[in-house]
């Protein structure tokens, strides 16, 4: 199954949804300059194993460094998922990089 993932900014929010557009998964930011906080991923419970998060998280970080912008991950999920992608460090406050 494929996903397709957009940016939401009058939510606040980077939406995944599938063929039909029924929406499976989110992820939440707050923008401040150039830096943007990933606050909250959430998957839908009938897409719960479908690979929902981890597009989402490639998703926003591709978005995130073609912007330009510093990450951070806030988010447990996206911290986690960002410590098994070592090729998005460039782009993450270190400082705030194991926050649990």
């Amino acid at each position: 199954m494929q996903f397709t993932v957009t940016d939401a900014p009058e939510k606040e929010r980077f939406e995944a949804r599938d063929e039909t557009g029924a929406l499976a998964g989110l992820v939440t930011y707050q923008l401040t300059g150039a830096i943007i906080a990933y606050t909250h991923t959430e998957v839908g419970p009938e897409f719960e194993g479908r690979g929902v998060g981890s597009t989402l998280a490639r998703a926003v970080l591709d978005d995130a460094r073609a912007r330009g912008r510093t990450v951070v991950p806030i988010c447990p999920f996206i911290s986690e998922w960002l410590g098994k992608h070592p090729e998005y460090d460039s782009i993450v406050a270190r400082s705030t990089r194991k926050v649990k």
